[in-house]
């Protein structure tokens, strides 16, 4: 008996889209805050636990699968920068600079993906754009494979999407940098996370304009394509 993990008709469920996201990104993420503000772990050890799962998939994809893990290995990279740079102490500026190193390393890791052909940012993007919708999601297959009219462009917006947010991640990493050693550390505690939010809004604008809306445009039209590509029913004499 075949278990179903989607909805009843066949379609894959919104949790099944966002499982890699939750998986990569969430758990590691919700589980370094998890033992460091509610079990009262040092920083480097609610770092060092927080990188077992994402070291997991990594390891897992490279040995069963054969295949790399991107966001799981990102995160996993960015943990042990964190871990690194936690023996850095002494200089309140220098501590707060070291935030910025964690935005470096996202940002380049970003446009690392997009110049092997591999943009990291559509396993984040492709939920919101497929909603679990079975015909999207072969729409979506066809276009990035190739075989669609449309693919072109459409890869084209996919790795637009990224390089907006590899760039964004990296300007508010100089930005942070910057304003860590020109602005009064009191200021900068507060004022590093407005950088961050601004960033986080810039990005959804910009990325959401240049890629996301002509993407889905391109999607529904693919669709519509296969609709009307597919034979007609036979009809019972």
């Amino acid at each position: 008996m075949t278990k179903n993990t989607g909805n009843q008709d066949g379609r894959p469920s919104t949790l099944d889209n966002f499982k890699p996201l939750l998986i990569d990104v969430a758990v590691p993420l919700g589980s370094y805050y998890l033992f460091k503000d509610a079990f009262g772990m040092s920083t480097f050890a609610a770092l060092a636990w927080s990188s077992v799962v994402p070291a997991v998939r990594t390891v897992w994809g490279l040995v069963k699968e054969r295949t790399t893990n991107a966001l799981a290995g990102l995160i996993l990279v960015v943990n042990v920068v964190s871990l690194l740079l936690t023996f850095v102490s002494g200089d309140p500026r220098l501590m707060l600079a070291k935030d910025s190193a964690v935005s470096s390393t996202i940002a380049i890791g970003i446009l690392v993906s997009v110049a092997l052909g591999k943009p990291m940012m559509t396993a984040g993007m492709k939920p919101f754009l497929v909603k679990g919708d079975a015909a999207k999601e072969a729409a979506w297959e066809r276009l990035v494979s190739g075989s669609a009219a449309g693919s072109a462009a459409f890869r084209s917006k996919e790795r637009a999407f990224s390089v907006v947010w590899g760039l964004v991640l990296f300007a508010e990493c100089v930005v942070r940098a910057v304003g860590a050693y020109t602005i009064p550390v009191d200021t900068m505690v507060w004022l590093g996370s407005v950088i961050m939010i601004v960033a986080m809004a810039i990005g959804f604008v910009v990325s959401g304009g240049l890629a996301v809306g002509p993407m889905e445009g391109m999607l529904e039209a693919e669709v519509e394509a296969g609709r009307e590509q597919r034979p007609p029913l036979a009809v019972a004499a």
